[in-house]
């Protein structure tokens, strides 16, 4: 029998360099997302923020889930810089994270150099 169409949490499975970025999304592993990533050591995410929205520290859930591959969190928040809450901050440095807010552009740019560099990097990426 025939299903109907199955809605998924957006998600890749492996760590990318991000291709592109703009006009509302960003270009991946030769894929396109529209919204919001987050970039993890277990895959890339859609990431249910905009720009603008306040950084609740539970909107970085799966980021302090995975803390133990993490030594660096970097976090576009877009085209200008917002900061950190100090909740969140808290808790990543407890988990002995380091965190970065820039803009989304120089957010990207960064990731891409530890990636490379095979660096322990996650970023929370809001869209531009």
């Amino acid at each position: 029998m025939a299903r109907g169409i199955e809605i998924r949490e957006a998600h890749f499975p492996g760590r990318a360099p991000i291709e592109a970025y703009g006009n509302g999304g960003f270009r991946f592993a030769d894929m396109s997302h529209r919204g919001s990533i987050l970039c993890l050591p277990s895959g890339i995410y859609g990431w249910d923020v905009t720009e603008g929205q306040p950084l609740d520290v539970s909107l970085f859930d799966k980021v302090l889930a995975e803390t133990r591959d993490i030594e660096f969190l970097l976090v576009g928040t877009g085209m200008s810089i917002q900061f950190l809450p100090a909740d969140l901050k808290t808790a990543l440095r407890a988990a002995n994270v380091s965190s970065d807010p820039m803009s989304t552009g120089a957010a990207v740019r960064t990731y891409n150099v530890m990636l490379a560099e095979s660096r322990a990097v996650a970023a929370a990426l809001i869209a531009v």
